[in-house]
């Protein structure tokens, strides 16, 4: 007897429909062998060995294994199959098959995604999101899955999610949702209700900075207009403390921008059972990450914190300190806003558009140009500088400089009311739906992602910008990136301006961010 059944495979951040066929044929016994299971359509590692998971589920589900040769096929037979969500689809198909969960008569509409224990239950899979996406797409109504997965996928519209946690549970929806009675179980219908990233609250906030004026206000351009970052201050100046306040002040997310950041997240295995990421990511890698954990790879390529943090702040602390070549990978993704990973059998693209806020100090020992004496010889600082290479330094849009907090300013004497986040994010807000209606239909969403074209057609400079612009250019030695970074970014502090010309306050401005002479 034949009987088909659904499944799904993630590559990449999507995922891709998998029919799994399940053949049973009349079996003579050879030297009291038991029946072959045969995998075939490219199984990996993990498939074949589901082999011995499914027969040992269904027995101890209290089911009957079919004696019975079943050969079981995953199409398209070209397409590689990796990973064990494939295990409840073929125990549901063997079951199907040998008529131990009844008579179906339309079980082409359901999708089944989920691995296996010994005793049947049924444990998550990474991808959730991709896979409700891909059923919606591909025209099915109803989705079975573990029932942790259940809130992720229950985000997507138009469909039937059926969490289930074993395989007796899964058997009983199939068995309703095939022979046409109805599930015994109410799907988990789709709730964005509690999707109100404008409420989120946050543990940390801008009010708790005392003093780096400047700072501050660069970090606020920053987030206008999604520009990279550097900040370089003496140690306990606040570099980190800025940094890990950065996302208090973004944009609040919509709700397309947090279903593309739990794709990542559910590819990843790192949503759990919190289903939809509502808050933009912060990722902090370790100065010790490699290029595959940076960037991403494998031998099943998987997104690296780049992709992970993607709509939100990628924050490189101690900037020096990381291997140069893994800094070096960094180069690509910030201009192409993706990441591109080939293999052999495959080549995977990751979305990758993040703001980098990267951190230093001045020198080996840390206080060139502070109150404590610094104890680094100029070839000392030299070195210790050139660890960064010129194109990636080149690609950050904003230099600022981070000095020690004064006593006064730590203790709040004198100082005015300190503005929290939520004034800032406000302000943050409207450059950005000024940005959004500039760019409308051009998939842009911050200055940062303008081209060539659109720097020419709004940022137009009267006479005494060009001219500020020039000396700039000639005097600091500055290249084209450099020219078309400063534009945007002046951009970006016009509209914070409500100006629809950059004027020659918000070039200068621009410029400052750019002049790391003392440093470099």
């Amino acid at each position: 007897m034949l009987f088909l059944t659904q499944s799904a495979s993630v590559y990449g951040i999507d995922a891709l429909i998998v029919d799994i066929e399940v053949h049973l044929q009349p079996y003579s016994a050879e030297n009291e062998k038991s029946p072959p299971v045969i995998v075939v359509g490219l199984p990996d590692t993990a498939v074949r060995e589901s082999r011995e998971r499914i027969r040992a589920a269904i027995v101890n589900s209290g089911y009957f294994f079919p004696l019975q040769k079943t050969t079981i096929n995953l199409a398209p037979a070209d397409l590689k199959k990796e990973g064990a969500s494939f295990d409840l689809p073929i125990a549901l198909g063997i079951l199907g098959a040998s008529g131990e969960i009844g008579d179906f008569t339309d079980f082409g509409k359901t999708l089944c995604v989920g691995e296996l224990s010994l005793d049947g239950r049924v444990r998550p899979v990474r991808g959730a999101l991709s896979i409700a996406i891909a059923v919606r797409d591909a025209g099915l109504r109803n989705i079975i899955l573990p029932e942790e997965n259940g809130p992720e996928a229950a985000v997507v519209a138009g469909i039937d999610v059926y969490p289930v946690s074993d395989l007796r549970m899964a058997c009983r929806v199939a068995s309703g949702l095939g022979n046409g009675k109805g599930s015994p179980v109410e799907p988990l219908r789709p709730d964005a209700s509690h999707f109100e990233p404008s409420k989120q609250r946050y543990k940390v906030d801008f009010s708790e900075v005392r003093g780096q004026i400047v700072a501050k206000r660069a970090l606020e351009v920053a987030a206008a207009g999604g520009h990279n970052l550097l900040m370089i201050g003496s140690p306990g100046s606040g570099k980190t403390m800025l940094a890990k306040r950065l996302p208090t002040i973004l944009p609040p997310l919509e709700f397309e921008e947090a279903l593309e950041i739990t794709k990542i997240h559910s590819v990843a295995g790192l949503t759990g059972k919190s289903g939809l990421v509502v808050g933009r990511p912060f990722k902090n890698p370790h100065h010790t990450v490699s290029q595959a954990g940076l960037i991403g790879g494998g031998s099943v390529p998987r997104p690296g914190e780049v992709s992970l943090a993607h709509l939100g702040v990628l924050f490189l602390d101690e900037l020096p300190e990381f291997d140069r070549m893994v800094l070096e990978v960094l180069r690509q993704p910030m201009e192409d806003k993706q990441v591109t990973i080939s293999r052999a059998a495959t080549s995977l693209t990751f979305p990758a558009d993040f703001m980098l806020i990267a951190s230093m100090n001045p020198c080996p020992c840390g206080y060139f140009g502070s109150s404590t004496a610094c104890s680094c010889s100029p070839g000392m600082r030299q070195r210790y500088i050139s660890r960064i290479s010129g194109p990636l330094m080149d690609r950050i849009d904003i230099h600022v400089d981070v000095p020690e907090v004064r006593f006064d300013e730590i203790r709040g004497r004198g100082n005015p009311e300190i503005e929290g986040s939520r004034k800032i994010r406000e302000r943050v807000a409207i450059a950005r739906r000024l940005q959004l209606r500039r760019f409308d239909g051009m998939g842009i969403f911050s200055n940062s992602g303008m081209t060539a074209k659109q720097i020419r057609d709004h940022c137009v400079l009267d006479a005494a910008s060009e001219a500020l612009l020039e000396r700039a250019m000639t005097g600091q030695g500055l290249s084209a990136r450099a020219h078309d970074r400063i534009l945007k970014v002046a951009r970006t502090i016009a509209d914070m301006d409500d100006s629809g010309e950059i004027r020659r306050e918000h070039l200068s401005e621009a410029i400052g961010y750019r002049s790391l002479d003392r440093h470099f």
